[in-house]
């Protein structure tokens, strides 16, 4: 009876703990998330124009000139609340869940291959994740691509809801899910894979015994390789979100049309991977730094053998 107890007690105990540690990792993926994308809100504006008509702004240089000739410097700053809570919330979704799907599939799935427990883990949490963002994204390009239409969050909420109703916040749901969980999936999978190279390739050491520093300059390398390698694959879904939030098209299918299938992949990628690389760089940056800061170890797997003073030893951290 008392042996019960104690396992009770003990279990108890360990989930408190998972509970608060996925908590932690929620407020720090929507700290980095939100701040980070709030700081580039300039290079988002250019990027939607750019999408949205690209025969207007056909370079970075016209959209900056031009934008700045028409609107003034404040147009550059359009749509910064939907990026700071719009993001903010997605962060929180997509780094806490992500470390709790990860443990619940490597519960349940032990002997499969690691990758496919990222994939898995990555996708059902930005499923989530998109859910608390589309909204917000919603208002967001309406407000940047159409100047009129309303000033920010706190009357372009309203005006959505009055003139599409409830669904005219998640139009691009579908779209959005398919820019973002490409996006999703390649970067925790790139992330977790390139932590493990340069950990047993690169510094050839275990993670315990680098220095914080060393491992938030390992967070930074493998964030900013995730970074740029989901730009490319994502970018095809983040034209057609901007030109269907735009009303540039009625339909996914008349979006992809319209814009081209060439042009989906290359309209918009130079400054989407000046934009992603090291937007992803700093989330990652600033989200192991919370997690350093509160005594818990950077993010990344390191599940291969490291080669410690010529002698192979097994390095398993998560």
């Amino acid at each position: 009876m008392v042996m019960e107890k104690d396992q009770r007690r003990l279990k108890a105990q360990e989930c408190r703990a998972a509970t608060g540690y996925y908590a932690l990792c929620a407020v720090s993926g929507m700290l980095s998330a939100g701040t980070t994308h709030l700081a580039i809100t300039p290079l988002d504006v250019l990027k939607v124009n750019m999408q949205v008509n690209p025969v207007k702004y056909y370079s970075i240089y016209s959209c900056f000139t031009t934008l700045l000739r028409e609107q003034g410097p404040s147009a550059f700053w359009r749509g910064w609340a939907g990026k700071f809570f719009g993001y903010g919330a997605q962060g929180g979704c997509r780094f806490g869940l992500y470390e709790y799907f990860k443990t619940l599939y490597s519960n349940v799935l032990v002997d499969c291959n690691r990758s496919f427990i990222f994939f898995m883990s990555s996708a059902s949490a930005e499923v989530f994740a998109n859910l608390a963002l589309c909204p917000f994204e919603a208002v967001k390009v309406r407000v940047q691509a159409q100047p009129h239409f309303a000033k920010g969050l706190a009357d372009g909420f309203p005006k959505v809801y009055r003139t599409e109703g409830f669904l005219g916040f998640y139009r691009g749901l579908v779209p959005l899910w398919g820019r973002n969980l490409p996006f999703s999936m390649v970067m925790f999978s790139t992330f977790e894979h390139s932590v493990d190279f340069l950990y047993c390739n690169v510094i050839k050491r275990r993670k315990e015994d680098c220095s914080k520093a060393q491992q938030l300059g390992v967070t930074c390398l493998a964030g900013y390789t995730a970074g740029s390698v989901g730009s490319f694959i994502s970018n095809p879904a983040d034209n057609i979100v901007a030109s269907l939030y735009s009303k540039k098209a009625d339909s996914l299918i008349l979006a992809v049309r319209k814009i081209g299938f060439s042009n989906l992949f290359t309209r918009s990628l130079p400054i989407r991977i000046m934009l992603v690389g090291p937007v992803v760089t700093l989330q990652w940056l600033f989200y192991d730094t919370i997690k350093v800061l509160s005594g818990l170890p950077t993010s990344g797997e390191v599940r291969t053998d490291v080669k410690v003073d010529g002698t192979d030893k097994a390095n398993e951290v998560r």
